[in-house]
């Protein structure tokens, strides 16, 4: 994930660049460290360099990772006529690299022909069938079609060979929530927990899947979730906030009429919702009515 501090830099130096003052190799470089999608601004400044014979001489064996930059930009902006001239240049010079002919087949998906694209990537798997990249590019072209089932099933066989990649195990579990198959998707953020403990995304994640699944064991869950995530954020996290006042409603409608199983729900929905409070009059006080209204909506007291 990229920092805001990252971030800054990269949008500074961009700024810098598109008002003709300089930098535009430091920042594809950076782009390329960040592995953010900038893929107009990569073919735009891509192409002053490599048009430029003196500036592309410049950069020594670099050069060859500029045109695969630009490569795969121009495939993102659709400009398949500069995508294919920086691959026909790369294939000139690694005549036998796979990794050229990993571009070669992302350019034929890029055009839409799925079958060839197909044939490619099998053909690079049987070379290596521990290329994470192109078992990545499978998914997605399988996604492009619309095909999720068949994007589940790549990613869940990828996933039995690399079971820590994480963006994976993401990718699978918001297929999921797409499709409306919550379990499965709980199961892949218990994965990413395990493994990633303290991130506060995952923990956010999962309450919410848990939270949409109901009932008072999936509810009393959820809001351990989301009061783990507001530990991890220093209380700082305003979706999270509101997860505890939903869940604290939804309890509540649900135990009518029985023992109380959730003893911790005043107190912590009290703090909850006061934290919320606190955080609209500092940033949205216009909005303070509709909070007060949402609170006596879900009978939540703050």
């Amino acid at each position: 994930m990229v920092t805001k501090t990252e971030e800054t830099q990269l949008n500074r130096l961009e700024s810098q660049v598109d008002n003709g003052g300089g930098g535009a190799w430091e920042y594809l470089c950076l782009v390329r460290k960040l592995k953010v999608r900038r893929s107009v601004k990569v073919l735009k400044h891509g192409l002053w360099i490599l048009n430029d014979s003196k500036k592309r001489s410049s950069l020594g064996p670099e050069e060859w990772t500029l045109y695969e930059q630009v490569a795969v930009a121009a495939m993102d902006c659709q400009s398949l006529d500069v995508a294919k001239d920086c691959v026909n240049v790369l294939q000139k010079k690694f005549p036998e690299s796979k990794r050229v002919g990993r571009l070669e087949a992302m350019l034929l998906e890029a055009k839409g022909s799925w079958g060839e694209a197909e044939k490619a990537y099998s053909s690079l798997l049987e070379d290596n069938p521990f290329d994470q990249v192109v078992h990545k590019r499978r998914v997605a072209m399988v996604k492009a079609q619309g095909n999720l089932s068949g994007a589940i099933d790549l990613l869940n066989k990828y996933l039995e060979t690399f079971m820590a990649d994480h963006d994976a195990w993401r990718e699978l579990a918001e297929i999921y929530i797409s499709l409306q198959m919550y379990k499965q998707a709980a199961f892949c953020y218990e994965e990413l927990i395990l493994s990633q403990p303290a991130v506060p995304l995952y923990h956010l994640a999962y309450a919410d899947v848990l939270y949409t699944l109901g009932g008072i064991e999936n509810l009393l869950t959820a809001k351990k979730y989301y009061s783990i995530t507001i530990d991890l954020t220093g209380g700082k996290n305003t979706r999270a906030l509101f997860g505890i006042c939903l869940c604290t409603s939804a309890i509540a409608q649900l135990s009518k009429g029985r023992n109380k199983e959730d003893k911790d729900s005043p107190d912590l929905q009290s703090l909850a919702s006061a934290a919320l409070e606190k955080e609209y009059k500092q940033r949205a006080s216009d909005k303070l009515s509709a909070l007060t209204l949402a609170f006596k909506t879900l009978k939540v007291s703050s």
